[in-house]
C-alpha cells in the first residue's frame, strides 16, 4: 500500500510539472539537483564498509589516500589493512606480514614507499647523499642503515661495524656472523661486511624477503620518521626538476657534448642563457621551455607523473632527434630547409604521440618510426608550397597540422587550394590589360599580389590601405569565395585609379608652374 501511494505521488509531481509555468520548473529542477547532488554523498557514506572496501579496491595507492583525506568515515575505511595489502603486493613484490608486522599495512606501504623513491633518485637526490655519504668511510646514521638491509646493491664501502650493532640492524646471530667473517679491522670489535653480502645472509637466516621486510618494519617501528617524511616531501616537490638537471647535465663527457649539440641544434635561443651550460647558475628551468616534450616533462606531465619512466622517454625522445639530425645532415638541402624539415617533423612526432607520451613510455624505435612518416608529409608540403616563403605561410593553416598528424590528402588539398588562389592574384595582375594597372600600384600594395611574398598576420590590423587589402586577400585565401577576390581586384583598381589621378594632377602642376616661369617675349 506504502509503495502504490509513493508511485502515484510521483506520478502525480510528473504531472504538475506539465501544467506548470516555466519559471516553475527552472526552480523545480535546480531545487531537484541540488536534492540529487547532497543525497549522492549522502548515500555514498550510507553505503556499508563491506560495499565501500569493494569500491576503494579499483583505486591506486595516491587516489586511496586522497579519499582518505576528504573525512573520518572514508579516512577510517580507506585504512582497511585489505586494502593496503594488496598494494604492498604489487609494489614491493613481497606479500605484507600481516600476522607478525606491527606496523599497519598502510604506514608500512607509506614508509617502504618514500623510503624506495629516494633510494631510487639518490643519485639526483643531495639531500639523501648526504645523509648517506657524510660519514664515508664510517656507515651512516642507523636510522638509514636500517633502510639501507632492505636493498640488495648499495653504492656505499663495505660496512664496519661490531657484530653486536649488526646483530639488530640486519637480524642476523653473531654466532652466524662471526662464521662469515673474512676480514677484521684494525679495531678487533669491529668487522667489515660488503652490503650484498649481508643482504645474502639476512635472506637466508630470516628465511625469505618477507621476512627481512617484516625485520625492518618491526624496527621501524619505534623510530620516528619526520626526516625522512621532510625529505620526501621535498623531493615530490622537485622530483622532475632533480631527474632533468642530472639527466641534462650529468653525461660522460663525449655524450654530453653530444646531447648538447643535438639538444641546441636549429633551436632558436638564448646565448647568454646557454653558455653557463651546466653550471651552477644555470636557468635549467629555460633549457626545459625550448622544447615541448621537456616543457611537459618539468611540469610532470609525461607517463601520468611517474619521473623515472618519463625521463627515459624524454631520453628516447632526443635519442630519435639524434638519428633525424644525421638523416638530415646526409640530404643535399639548404640550411633553412634542412631546419624547417626537422622543426616540423619534431612538432609532428609531439603532436601525434603526445597522447600516448602522458600515458606510458615511449620507446625510441616508436619515435623513429613515427618521425620517418612526419618528415615524409613535411617533404611532401615544401613542394606543395614551391618556395620557402609560401612555405612559411602555409604552415599557419589549421589543415598543415591536420595533415601532419593524419595524412589525409583532403587537409592537402586544402593547402593546394590554398596556394592555387594565391596564384590566381598574382596571375590576374600580370594579365596585359592590367599592365597600367602594375605600373601605377605602391610598392606596399604590390608586393601583396605578388606569389613569393608572405602576408604576415601582424599585417591585417590597422586602417591603413595595405591592412585593408592584406584582410581582403587573406580572406580569399582562407574561404576561396569569390566574392572576396572581386573586392581585392576593385581595390586594386581603384587605387591605381587614384595614383593615375594624382600623377595627373602633379602633370598639370608642374606644366602650369613651367609656363608661369618662362620668360616673357617683348611686344
Amino acid at each position: 500500500m506504502a509503495l502504490h501511494v509513493s508511485w502515484e505521488h510521483e506520478l502525480q509531481e510528473q504531472f504538475s510539472l506539465l501544467s506548470a509555468t516555466s519559471v516553475e520548473v527552472e526552480n523545480k529542477c535546480e531545487i531537484d539537483i541540488s536534492q540529487s547532488g547532497s543525497t549522492t554523498n549522502a548515500y555514498l557514506l550510507h553505503l556499508c564498509d563491506e560495499v565501500l572496501i569493494l569500491i576503494l579496491r579499483e583505486l591506486d595507492p595516491m587516489s586511496l589516500l586522497r579519499i582518505g583525506s576528504t573525512c573520518r568515515s572514508l579516512f577510517r575505511v580507506s585504512s582497511c589493512n585489505s586494502l593496503w595489502t594488496q598494494h604492498f603486493q604489487a609494489s614491493f613484490g613481497v606479500p605484507f606480514p600481516t600476522a607478525t608486522c606491527s606496523a599497519s599495512a598502510k604506514n608500512a606501504f607509506c614508509l617502504l614507499f618514500m623510503w624506495r623513491a629516494l633510494f631510487r633518485n639518490l643519485h639526483c637526490n643531495r639531500s639523501l647523499q648526504e645523509k648517506l655519504f657524510a660519514e664515508i668511510p664510517n656507515p651512516p646514521h642507523k636510522y638509514w642503515i636500517q633502510w639501507l638491509v632492505l636493498e640488495e646493491n648499495v653504492p656505499l664501502p663495505s660496512v664496519r661495524l661490531p657484530c653486536i650493532e649488526i646483530e639488530p640492524l640486519w637480524g642476523v646471530d653473531q654466532d652466524v656472523l662471526e662464521t662469515k667473517i673474512k676480514e677484521k679491522c684494525e679495531d678487533a670489535d669491529i668487522v667489515k661486511f660488503e652490503w650484498k653480502e649481508l643482504y645474502n645472509l639476512a635472506v637466508e637466516h630470516h628465511g625469505s624477503v618477507e621476512l627481512v621486510f617484516q625485520h625492518v618494519l618491526n624496527q621501524h617501528d619505534r623510530n620516528d620518521h619526520t626526516e625522512l617524511q621532510s625529505m620526501y616531501r621535498q623531493y615530490s616537490q622537485c622530483r622532475f626538476q632533480w631527474l632533468f638537471t642530472y639527466w641534462l647535465f650529468r653525461q660522460p663527457p663525449p655524450f654530453n657534448r653530444q646531447l648538447r649539440s643535438i639538444y641546441l641544434q636549429w633551436r632558436q635561443h638564448s646565448k647568454s642563457k646557454v653558455a653557463s651550460w651546466g653550471e651552477t647558475l644555470c636557468d635549467v628551468h629555460y633549457l626545459a621551455s625550448l622544447h615541448r616534450i621537456t616543457s611537459d616533462y618539468w611540469r610532470g606531465r609525461l607517463a601520468r607523473g611517474d619521473e623515472t619512466v618519463g625521463i627515459q622517454t624524454v631520453e628516447n625522445y632526443f635519442s630519435m632527434c639524434k638519428s633525424l639530425v644525421a638523416w638530415i645532415l646526409g640530404r643535399d638541402w639548404g640550411k633553412l630547409k634542412r631546419k624547417k624539415v626537422y622543426e616540423d617533423t619534431l612538432q609532428g612526432v609531439y603532436l601525434l604521440l603526445r597522447r600516448e607520451m602522458r600515458e606510458t613510455l615511449v620507446e625510441h624505435e616508436r619515435f623513429w618510426q613515427v618521425a620517418k612518416v612526419q618528415m615524409s608529409r613535411v617533404c611532401v608540403l615544401e613542394e606543395t608550397a614551391a618556395n620557402y616563403v609560401n612555405w612559411k605561410m602555409i604552415e599557419t593553416l589549421p589543415y598543415y597540422k591536420l595533415y601532419l598528424v593524419t595524412g589525409n590528402s583532403l587537409y592537402l588539398d586544402y593547402v593546394k587550394g590554398f596556394l592555387r588562389r594565391k596564384r590566381l592574384i598574382h596571375n590576374w595582375l600580370y594579365l596585359e590589360e592590367n599592365t597600367w594597372a602594375r605600373q601605377l600600384l605602391p610598392d606596399e600594395l604590390f608586393s601583396l599580389l605578388e606569389f613569393d611574398t608572405k602576408i604576415a598576420q601582424d599585417s591585417l590590423h590597422g586602417d591603413s590601405t595595405s591592412a585593408q587589402l592584406s584582410r581582403l586577400i587573406w580572406l580569399y585565401l582562407h574561404s576561396g569565395h569569390q566574392l572576396y577576390l572581386e573586392a581585392v581586384k576593385g581595390m586594386v583598381l581603384e587605387c591605381a585609379h587614384a595614383n593615375l589621378g594624382f600623377y595627373q594632377y602633379q602633370t598639370e602642376a608642374h606644366d602650369h608652374a613651367q609656363e608661369h616661369c618662362a620668360p616673357h617675349g617683348g611686344r
